[in-house]
């Protein structure tokens, strides 16, 4: 899906609906070596010569019309999703430190021939550091993240799941929750801590004033 505004020296976009999960795996030697499960959301910009005005762009990666290829070794992970009948093509690139066996999204390249622009759009940055993970488990977050590769591309991501290693029986280790997630689970615990100490309140001064007013009787 591509859907963008041009109204004035620059685009300001309209967001589309968010974008479809995708289930997307690399195999090594008939295994499953690298395994994602994600909604995939670019936001990019760029000079469109037809308008000509800087444009912004977001776009919904489809995964049936999506293909994946990739590489796995001991200690990097390559997925790579091409759309659009080629025309555009998204690299991920996981790093595992195998002294810690942390792993993480330490590469994005995105290159994509986009309908209103004749040269082909290029995004790409090496030292991220996304997505971290301990081998064996994956990495999940639920809520929409924004991870920004540089000036003119973020990748949004809904409902993310991902594990670049140590998969066992083609299938995602234990999850890993994202601080967001953490976070999101946190606020109604603390809500319901505080509610629940409003109601102790509440009775400890009931209880108090009945304790009062039953002295008071007795003294009469």
């Amino acid at each position: 899906m591509h859907q963008s505004l041009a109204s004035g020296p620059e685009a300001q976009v309209k967001e589309p609906s968010k974008p479809e999960r995708g289930l997307y795996h690399v195999t090594n030697n008939g295994s499953v070596c690298l395994l994602a499960y994600m909604g995939l959301q670019f936001n990019v910009t760029y000079d469109s010569p037809s308008v000509n005005k800087t444009v912004h762009n977001l776009v919904n990666l489809k995964p049936n019309s999506t293909t994946t290829s990739g590489s796995c070794d001991t200690d990097s992970a390559f997925l790579r999703l091409s759309a659009d009948a080629d025309k555009m093509n998204l690299t991920f690139h996981f790093s595992l430190n195998t002294t810690s066996n942390k792993y993480h999204l330490n590469e994005v390249i995105l290159t994509a021939v986009w309908p209103d622009t004749k040269e082909s759009f290029t995004a790409q940055n090496d030292s991220l550091d996304y997505l971290r993970g301990t081998l064996g488990f994956s990495y999940m977050c639920r809520e929409e993240q924004t991870l920004d590769v540089d000036q003119r591309l973020s990748i949004n991501t809904f409902q993310l799941q991902v594990q670049p290693f140590g998969l066992s029986e083609n299938q995602f280790g234990a999850a890993e929750e994202c601080q967001l997630d953490e976070d999101d689970m946190l606020i109604p615990i603390i809500v319901g801590g505080a509610l629940a100490g409003l109601v102790l309140i509440v009775l400890l001064a009931y209880l108090i004033g009945r304790k009062r007013s039953h002295a008071g009787y007795q003294t009469i």
